[in-house]
């Protein structure tokens, strides 16, 4: 059975993984390249090069029924590992929806310093705080513009008969 510090760990890694690949590639690029000008980044090696490839999507009929094949989709994944002194070996991995094998690189590098305690917190400040609030505000964004086709219904007594 795991412990709770190994279930934190891996739901915090999960959380910035997803803030990873769900941001849009040019904030991402601009983000790393904040990063980058913040001191040089540790060198790293591929340990699976940016490919891409399909994955099958999978639904439930109303969110709890029986599991159905929807479709497939492109995804770009890469893994890499850090060769610098103080963390060596730290790998990183990157999944990401489409094509973009910079964005995947990307976040596997984000994804390996993140795991470090020397470069967590300038990670977390410069990286994945921005590119989670841009996030929430495309979806404030499209929840908004969803909103606005709601349609309120609504029943009205005539009288006491």
């Amino acid at each position: 059975m795991q412990d709770n510090t190994t279930v934190d760990a891996s739901a915090a890694r999960a959380a910035w993984l997803r803030i990873l690949a769900l941001a849009q590639p040019d904030a991402l690029d601009e983000v790393y390249a904040q990063l980058s000008g913040q001191g040089a980044l540790p060198a790293y090696r591929l340990l699976r090069k940016p490919e891409a490839g399909m994955a099958m999507v999978r639904g439930r009929a109303g969110g709890t029924g029986e599991q159905f094949n929807l479709g497939e989709m492109s995804v770009t994944r890469c893994a890499v590992v850090l060769e610098d002194g103080a963390a060596e070996g730290t790998a990183g991995v990157g999944y990401v929806q489409g094509r973009s094998t910079r964005h995947a690189e990307q976040a596997a590098v984000l994804d390996a310093l993140l795991q470090r305690a020397d470069w967590h917190q300038r990670v977390h400040d410069t990286v994945l705080a921005p590119l989670a609030q841009a996030h929430a505000a495309r979806a404030a964004n499209r929840a908004g513009v969803a909103a606005q086709t709601r349609v309120e219904f609504f029943t009205m007594v005539r009288g006491e008969d």
